[in-house]
């Protein structure tokens, strides 16, 4: 063998131990923290004791310094027959731990072992188990959401829609909770089992190849939304087909229907399973509308919110039209806002500001005479912040374009 050729060797050699020993690191990041057992002397209905029998949550906590209280126990696609724990788990909880957010990733049973209700029950416990060791953990037992990706879609999306208080005389101080998520995530989800934008795959993993008809419309969640599923968002690509939009925009319609507070946001671009989506600028933002829901619902602080009404004047003269924001100066609270009319606002408590000190922001937009204008957007902020507190408050402003 020449010199040239033995060099050659070497170096491909030397590539291929690099290679390998970079896909070992990427398996062991992979791997995430060590499995917390649902159930610790052994799962309800296992049927071996591989690892795949064994339903248990990985553990994200953020820095102490940073943390808000709030968690989410996260479930992974995979059609119910693999789970997507990678770019549909590990990488999300390690972006909601740079939120202040607690990730608990779902290691849930599915086929070709287990179906339907076996999932559900291993999603069901998860959240239990958070929220009976919320201290444990440093969390708020009010501020547990759960969040799935296409068929862990649906399966977050089942228990946001069956769900129980807990059982009282239970045993097992878990079974006591409540299994109701606070919040759902909803990520290109499959949603219905008995429409034709369906997922077929996911359904026969989950029911089999002949389900009795009520357990599918049972487990077609846009036919199971009440008024007390809780508040919901949902993401999805208008280019997605393997689990077509329509799935989520029934969701949203039946939440709608319901009373449901609920956001929505569809993509023009993109396949389905894209994660957090990095190689796309617009479909990343994904994250951020995400992330100023979270905080517009108050779940980053532990603070009850308040209605606030008020006039605002200018020149002693009342706004005839405008916009008005409370700033908080701690981060987590939600900002606060309504219109102006006619020098008057007003803010209900269930979209108010949190408890603590704000900045006001008053936008003034112009005439609203049926006239052309030439007028544009003035903001005006008040020199002194106000501190918001009880259950309600008034806030008159006079402002001044001096």
């Amino acid at each position: 063998m020449s010199m040239p050729s033995l060099t050659l060797l070497l170096r491909c050699s030397s590539l291929l131990a690099v290679l390998l020993s970079v896909s070992a690191a990427r398996e062991l990041v992979a791997a995430g923290p060590a499995l917390t057992l649902l159930w610790p002397d052994g799962a309800p209905g296992a049927v071996g004791t591989d690892e795949n029998d064994k339903p248990g949550v990985r553990i994200y906590l953020p820095p102490k310094e940073k943390a808000t209280g709030a968690a989410v126990v996260i479930c992974p696609g995979g059609g119910y027959g693999i789970l997507a724990t990678d770019h549909e788990g590990h990488q999300i909880a390690r972006w909601f731990n740079s939120q202040g957010v607690a990730g608990f990733v779902l290691q849930y049973r599915h086929a070709p072992k287990y179906r339907h209700p076996t999932p559900l029950a291993d999603a069901q416990r998860a959240i239990r188990l958070v929220r009976a060791e919320s201290e444990k953990f440093g969390i708020s037992p009010r501020r547990i959401g759960i969040m799935g990706f296409s068929a862990g879609g649906h399966l977050a999306s089942t228990a946001a829609t069956h769900f129980d208080a807990g059982n009282t005389a239970a045993n097992d101080p878990i079974e006591r909770v409540s299994c109701r998520p606070d919040f759902a995530i909803l990520c290109y989800p499959v949603i219905s089992m008995t429409e034709s934008f369906g997922h077929t795959g996911s359904k026969r993993n989950l029911l089999g190849d002949n389900p009795e008809a009520g357990l599918v419309e049972s487990l077609s969640n846009e036919k199971q939304v009440t008024k007390d599923t809780p508040p919901t968002f949902l993401f999805h690509t208008g280019d997605d087909s393997g689990v077509p939009v329509e799935n989520s925009l029934a969701f949203y319609a039946a939440l709608r229907r319901a009373g449901v507070p609920a956001e929505l946001h569809v993509y023009q671009v993109g396949p389905h399973g894209v994660g957090l989506a990095f190689a796309d600028p617009e479909l990343y933002g994904w994250k951020d509308r995400l992330a100023a829901w979270i905080r517009t619902n108050g779940w980053l602080a532990e603070s009850s919110r308040l209605a606030v009404t008020g006039t605002v004047t200018l020149e002693g003269k009342p706004l005839r039209w405008g916009m008005i924001a409370l700033v908080p100066e701690q981060p987590t609270l939600p900002l606060a806002w309504a219109m102006i009319s006619n020098g008057k606002y007003s803010i209900p408590a269930n979209r108010g500001p949190g408890q603590g000190v704000h900045r006001v922001e008053v936008f003034h937009l112009g005439s609203v005479e049926p006239r052309p204008t030439l007028e544009d957007v003035v903001k005006f902020e008040h020199p002194t912040a106000v501190t918001l507190r009880g259950e309600s408050q008034v806030v008159d402003l006079s402002l001044s374009n001096k």
